[in-house]
């Protein structure tokens, strides 16, 4: 399948917008239910934030193996403000460390009752700016299938979909969540909405050179294979209740938006001499 040479790439993205819509999730749930705080039910959702932040080291590990090397990361970050590949960086490096940070703190107890909630805003707010930073890297206008807004749906919804898969398995045995069974179904209906409106545009995008749709051959049966996976996931979610059903449902649901992220960078093309719409 094209877009298999960005494979790290694809780990990178999936896991971070997965373990930042995850832990927006536990923000809100942790800021809205104050009788959590010296109850073995915050304690059990501060260990499963450890998770999110594994995840996240792990997308970060790829994203250096993409790069080649440790170096070029930090080099990268020399054109913070003018670069939107520097701002990525940053904003997630900033992240992971203020997220590790209160995490740490909580864990231990040493977090202050009065630093709780500014600790949830502040990194909430800075997983947002992570995830719109990350958006605008791929808002080239030399690669016109990037260059749009179906670009931040699917980013976005990547977020939802994995963020509310990975908050559901970690909190449905202990908290009634409200807004999660709900975000997951909502997600993936506007997930297979995007890839209808993007496949039939495919066909009046080309260059000089290159037809959009030629890139992925394997579109229509891949997104379906996606969709499917999404449907299978989500159902050994929300109706299997027991720990090994949640966790083969997350990989399942991460696995699957690896394919349509995976489809996503086989779809890079520069726009040539010409473009067509």
């Amino acid at each position: 399948m094209n877009g298999l040479h960005e494979l790290p790439l694809v780990i990178f993205t999936v896991l971070a917008q997965s373990a930042v819509g995850a832990w927006l999730i536990f923000c809100v749930v942790l800021w809205l239910n104050p009788s959590y705080t010296d109850s073995p039910l915050r304690s059990s959702l501060h260990k499963a934030m450890f998770v999110l932040l594994a995840l996240l080291g792990v997308g970060f590990v790829a994203s250096i193996l993409h790069l080649g090397t440790p170096a070029r990361a930090f080099n990268s970050l020399n054109r913070v403000g003018s670069s939107m590949l520097s701002n990525e960086i940053a904003s997630g490096a900033a992240f992971f460390a203020l997220a590790g940070l209160y995490w740490l703190l909580s864990v231990l107890g040493k977090m202050p009752a009065a630093l709780e909630k500014i600790g949830l805003i502040f990194t909430a707010l800075l997983g947002v700016v992570f995830m719109y930073m990350m958006n605008q890297v791929y808002h080239i206008s030399t690669v016109p299938t990037w260059n749009s807004s179906l670009t931040s749906w699917q980013f976005y919804l990547t977020v939802v979909i994995g963020g509310s898969a990975l908050a559901y398995a970690f909190l449905s045995r202990n908290h009634h969540l409200r807004c999660t069974p709900i975000l997951y179904p909502l997600g993936v209906f506007l997930a297979a909405i995007v890839v209808i409106y993007q496949g039939f545009g495919l066909s009046q995008i080309h260059s000089s050179v290159q037809q959009a749709a030629s890139l992925v051959p394997d579109y229509a049966v891949m997104q379906v294979v996606r969709l499917c996976l999404l449907a299978v996931g989500g159902l050994l979610l929300f109706k299997v209740k027991n720990v090994v059903s949640a966790s083969l449902a997350v990989v399942i649901i991460l696995f699957a938006e690896m394919i349509g992220r995976t489809l996503f960078y086989g779809l890079y093309m520069t726009a040539g001499m010409a473009v067509g719409s």
